[in-house]
């Protein structure tokens, strides 16, 4: 086997820069093309939805694109070099978040012609949560795509030296652009190029990775050996960092955060032309999310393969665990030139689809959300202009929050923490309000500032005080085998290595029992924990306000006829799941998202879909 203690890692060439430069011409060069293709975005619809066209296979590929991120690309490698390959685990919790956003919340969403997730908020409760749920949304988003912004253009400037706000400016110029010129449908074919760029830069990585370590049993072996195929962890104990129980059901809330109820996803499969390809786009998304996992769990190990006996991170040839990807592939692919910049390329495409996913829901958000209720004679001239506008607004302010996102530790646990912490009672909102007829807008308000507040406090206090060794369990890195009088790579460290998670923690001297188990629970609970509050006050305060008094429409609610509607195809011997009585328009297109604007906007009777 090879050994890796002593060799200089190789730098970034030419060929590597042309690489990464071809991914990002190609990127806005989809966005240009869908600016001009038949005329451009012309509508409102075109510009947010797609025109209510897409079939399953793109949103797939785009729903996969945009949950991975560079985040999974960097994060999940350097989490199974520590933890071990245990967050394989979270193929389990994809299963449980497809099945539960495929037959709860998309068959509500799809039936109320919704195009933001917070207007059933104003339609089952009132304009104020649905204003609440719309400001925490955009809070969330800014901030999580400062992360997948700034990390790994940190990550990449330390070990490539990539220029860090050079590298930051043109992924979020770039995005914009095309998300401005091309709108959502630039989007989803950008994330469909760009996911094909993320499998071929880990593939890249796990060949090339086998080859040099002697083939993929060696590179199990040394796991196995280093305690890294712990997969089956059992402690039921909420503080413990990484279980099968803390992933499995914390992995689950936090996911079903995102795809269930998150702007930036739901209006992916909403813009499928039938509730059955919407469906379909899910259940496709899940072998992408399969793929993508096992790559990254694959590329952890590879990485401990390789170092084993010589930890780059704690010999301080690198900084932080964020790098340790990075580091690899300037060291298995220095002799390949343009492999390095395919990698590079493939961060880099997880970003970028992420940021445009973020970019294009913001503006989507905010007008319909916050000008359009307002401003109801707005003609639709207006309304694309404003929505380009508001798209460049958002690329510039997310460049920004770039900045702050260096106050933040570890990349998997900050984007988790921030999905737990507003994604968690967002949650618990939605699910109150799809599942419990009884609750009224009362507990409602009431349930989603608790489940807030308290998760809030779990995040912050995890920050300030983070959980001792003992609760996170890091593995063994030994640095036995290091020649470090003979280290000659381009790496200079500049922080000491350490278990901690943030850059603003708080000394303490004494820890209380509220650092040693409340602010030491586990991060992937946040959303667990803000989920479970959310609901539990929303209950009590509605029983307690009469809301078993109320009375509701059902299209409101998830009822057994949006479980049936899967089996129509039985009853009437053709495939047809989501019968509707409008007339079929553009090829076959029976989404009903717009069609109630176009066709019954002066009938009083549907006034009850339309925002207030």
């Amino acid at each position: 086997m090879a050994s890796s203690s002593h060799q200089e890692i190789g730098t970034f060439g030419v060929w590597d820069y042309l690489v990464f430069a071809g991914m990002l011409f190609i990127s806005a060069a989809i966005g240009v093309y869908y600016a001009f293709r038949r005329g451009g975005q012309q509508t409102p619809k075109d510009f947010m939805m797609g025109g209510r066209k897409m079939t399953a296979m793109p949103v797939a590929l785009s729903l996969t694109a945009s949950f991975i991120s560079a985040i999974a690309v960097l994060g999940t490698p350097s989490e199974v070099y520590r933890f071990g390959a245990i967050l394989s685990i979270w193929a389990f919790s994809y299963v449980l978040v497809v099945i539960i956003t495929a037959e709860v919340f998309l068959p509500v969403f799809y039936k109320l012609e919704i195009t933001s997730t917070h207007e059933y908020l104003e339609l089952r409760f009132n304009k104020h949560i649905r204003l609440c749920g719309t400001i925490l949304f955009i809070f969330q988003t800014i901030l999580y795509t400062g992360i997948v912004i700034y990390a790994p253009a940190l990550a990449l400037n330390q070990v490539t030296g990539f220029d860090l706000w050079g590298a930051i400016i043109v992924t979020g110029v770039v995005c914009t652009f095309y998300c401005t010129m091309g709108g959502f449908k630039a989007v989803i074919w950008t994330d469909v190029f760009q996911v094909g760029i993320m499998v071929a830069g880990l593939l890249s990585v796990i060949i090339q990775g086998a080859e040099i370590q002697g083939g993929i049993s060696n590179i199990l072996n040394d796991s196995y050996h280093g305690g890294r195929l712990n997969f089956w962890d059992f402690n039921p104990n909420p503080l413990q960092r990484y279980s099968f129980w803390t992933i499995l059901i914390g992995g689950t809330f936090t996911s079903a955060s995102i795809y269930g109820i998150n702007q930036s996803q739901v209006q992916r499969y909403i813009a499928c032309k039938s509730r059955f390809q919407a469906k379909m786009s899910l259940y496709i998304n899940l072998v992408g999310q399969w793929t993508i996992l096992a790559c990254t769990v694959f590329c952890g190990l590879a990485i401990y393969s390789r170092y084993h006996d010589c930890d780059p991170w704690t010999s301080k040839k690198i900084s932080a665990p964020d790098q340790l990807m990075p580091y690899l592939v300037l060291d298995i692919l220095r002799d390949y030139p343009g492999l390095p910049g395919l990698f590079v390329a493939c961060v880099y495409g997880g970003t970028l689809s992420t940021v445009s996913s973020s970019i294009n829901a913001l503006a989507l958000v905010t007008i319909e959300d916050l000008i359009k209720p307002h401003f109801q004679s707005l003609s639709e001239k207006t309304l694309s202009w404003l929505l380009k506008g508001t798209s460049v607004l958002y690329g510039v302010l997310c460049i920004g929050m770039a900045a702050l996102a260096s106050l933040v530790g570890f990349l998997l646990q900050a984007a988790v923490s921030i999905f737990g912490v507003i994604g968690g009672p967002l949650l618990g909102l939605f699910s109150l309000g799809i599942l419990a007829p009884f609750v009224n807008s009362t507990g409602a308000f009431v349930g989603l500032t608790a489940g807030f507040v308290i998760s809030l406090w779990i995040g912050i206090g995890a920050q300030l005080y983070p959980p001792l060794p003992e609760r996170t369990l890091p593995l063994s890195l030994i640095t036995d085998g290091c020649n470090i009088t003979g280290y000659q790579g381009n790496f200079t460290p500049t922080t000491e290595a350490s278990f901690s998670t943030s850059n603003f923690q708080v000394p303490s001297a004494e820890r209380t029992h509220l650092m040693d188990y409340w602010y030491s629970l586990s991060f992937m609970h946040f959303s667990t924990v803000g989920t479970l509050v959310t609901v539990l006050v929303g209950i009590i305060v509605s029983l307690l306000t009469g809301g078993r008094k109320q009375s509701l429409d059902d299209r409101f609610l998830l009822t057994k006829d949006d479980f049936l509607s899967n089996f129509d195809f039985l009853k009437r011997g053709k495939l047809i799941l989501n019968p509707q009585p409008y007339p079929m328009e553009d090829g076959g297109t029976d989404n009903p998202t717009f069609s109630y604007t176009e066709m019954y906007s002066t009938d009083e009777s549907r006034k009850i879909s339309q925002p207030c």
